[in-house]
Parts: C-alpha cells; structure tokens; sequence
C-alpha cells in the first residue's frame, strides 16, 4: 500500500523508512514506491539517521579478516586491544564506523567514579552519539586540549559535553584555543587556576579516547587557518600528522616546529600514563601518523579499518 508522505511528519517519514530497511528488508527502491519518495531521498534518511545515531547496527558474527588482523596488530604493537571494522570507500561512513567501534569497546569500561579524558574530531563526535547513555552519581569528562572559536559538533568543547551527558558526568575544558599565541602566553594561561585544575584532571584519568589526523585537506587541524599556513614547515620538520594538536614523525617523535611550543594540550608523553588509552582512526592516509604514535607506545588500544590496519601491517 502506497501511503502518501504529505500526511506524515519528517520524523515519522525517517523513521517508517529505516524501519521498512532495517526490519522490513525492502530496498531502497521498494521503501521510495510506498512512502512516495524519490531513492535519493530515501538514501539521505537512511544516513542521516545513522550519522545521527537514531539506528545502529549490530552484527555479531566474527568477521576472519579483521579478527586476523586484530591479532596481528596486538602482537606488533603490543597492544591490549584492537577493534578492526571493514574499510568503506566514503570518509564520512568511515569515520562513523570507526567511531561506532570506539564506542563499543569503551562502553565497558565506563564504571562510576571514572575519569575520561577526551579529544576531538568527527570520529570521536560519532563515538559520542554511538555510546549508550548510563547514569553515574560519580565521575567526570575532561577534554584533553584546547579548541576551535567556532563550532561545527566536532569541536573539543561539543564533543567533551557530549561524553559528559551521556554518562551524567560534571565536564571540565580546556577554556583556551588548540594553539597559543607564543609561548610566554601559553605560560601565563597555565597559571590560571582554572586552567591548571583541568590539565591536572588532564594528566589524572583513567581512560583516555582520542583520535589523530594527517596532513591532508580532510584534517579538521589541518584546515584551520593557523596549520594551514605552517603545513609546508610542518612537512619539511618531517611531521607526518598530529595526536592531541602535536605534530608527530613517522617515529611518534614531536617535531622541532614553533606550533609543538604553543599547543594547548595533554602531550602525548603524558598520555602514556593513562591505565587505558584509545587511540580510534581510520584511513590509509593516517597509517603514517598512527604507526608513529603505537610505535612510541602512546595509546594501549586501537580501534581503525582494514585498510589502515594492512598499511600498517607492511
């Protein structure tokens, strides 16, 4: 039976659709016939409703080639756990998956009393909208470097306030910008008392999950006016991409680079200290990067593709 769209709210359209696709398994043709759709239109629900987190997707047979190369990245990098999912040929879905992994494996983690330390980024954002809300009468979220002056719901700030009510959790931020504008302010700012309290609760938790970028225009830091500028410098200082808003080798080494002085964050030596560490990205154009910082031990646990996960195998 054709029904005629016109009578139903946009909401109540979105959801007739992923239920007819998820449940009902009708194709996208079938659901755009009875809802008097275009396909087109369809495909956009279907993904919005994903990216969104309004339906999520659990399939609970192993898959061989990404248990295997679980197992293999565990025994190279002596990691204490690896999530691989299977590589999607668009960035955005990607980076959603990789998220909705990294949710999973920190979902068990979460006791009460807990303190998370996390970062930024869309796959970091699509961790947060993955992650099953829970009420805990203790525990806080702290981001773990400064922020953007605009928001786009990836932004340190949005994604640590994401984190927070999700789990019920007094959040705390680091009130200042990813890079200072010298070092003498980054030194004053430092001295503040506030700003000490939430690096200090920075270097205190117990489970950090952040992320990492690359060069590439695709970089949330890469595209912001202060790196864009720096790009050739930070190539030419042999910088392959960052962790927490510092630069990285292809050792995992902080560049010899001016914005290394001024970067408002946990620095990836502290990281270490963390009784877990999540590190969730995805992408051959990363491996560079993430091999660097699991070959300098930074993060305990990997969550990335298949793609990825065979670069860095090589």
């Amino acid at each position: 039976m054709r029904m005629n769209a016109e009578d139903l709210t946009e909401a109540q359209i979105q959801a007739r659709a992923c239920w007819y696709y998820y449940v009902g398994a009708m194709t996208q043709q079938e659901i755009a016939d009875r809802l008097g759709l275009t396909r087109l239109r369809v495909n956009k629900l279907l993904g919005q409703a994903r990216q969104d987190g309004l339906v999520s997707v659990e399939i609970k047979l192993p898959l061989a080639n990404c248990v295997a190369l679980e197992e293999r990245l565990k025994a190279r990098f002596a990691l204490d756990d690896v999530s691989v999912v299977p590589t999607l040929p668009d960035p955005d879905a990607l980076q959603q998956v990789v998220g909705e992994a990294a949710s999973t494996m920190l979902h068990p983690l979460l006791k009460d009393g807990i303190g998370l330390g996390v970062g930024w980024g869309r796959t970091l954002s699509a961790a947060a909208r993955a992650l099953k809300q829970r009420r805990f009468a203790q525990g806080w979220v702290t981001s773990l470097m400064g922020g953007l002056t605009r928001g786009a719901g990836t932004n340190t700030f949005e994604v640590a306030t994401e984190f927070a009510r999700l789990i019920g959790a007094e959040c705390y931020y680091v009130a200042a910008p990813i890079y200072c504008p010298s070092v003498e302010s980054r030194s004053t700012l430092l001295t503040h008392y506030g700003l000490a309290d939430v690096m200090r609760r920075a270097r205190e938790g117990q489970i950090a999950l952040v992320s990492c970028g690359d060069l590439t225009p695709r970089s949330l830091l890469a595209s912001t006016h202060i790196v864009s500028e720096a790009l050739d410098g930070l190539r030419k200082a042999g910088a392959v991409g960052d962790l927490l808003g510092t630069f990285l080798d292809e050792y995992g080494r902080p560049i010899d680079h001016p914005l290394n002085s001024r970067v408002m964050a946990l620095s990836p030596q502290e990281l270490k200290a963390y009784p877990i560490s999540i590190l969730a990205s995805g992408g051959v154009p990363k491996a560079p990067v993430i091999r660097g910082i699991l070959n300098a031990r930074y993060v305990r646990c990997l969550v990335t593709d298949e793609s990825a996960a065979e670069a860095l195998l090589q």
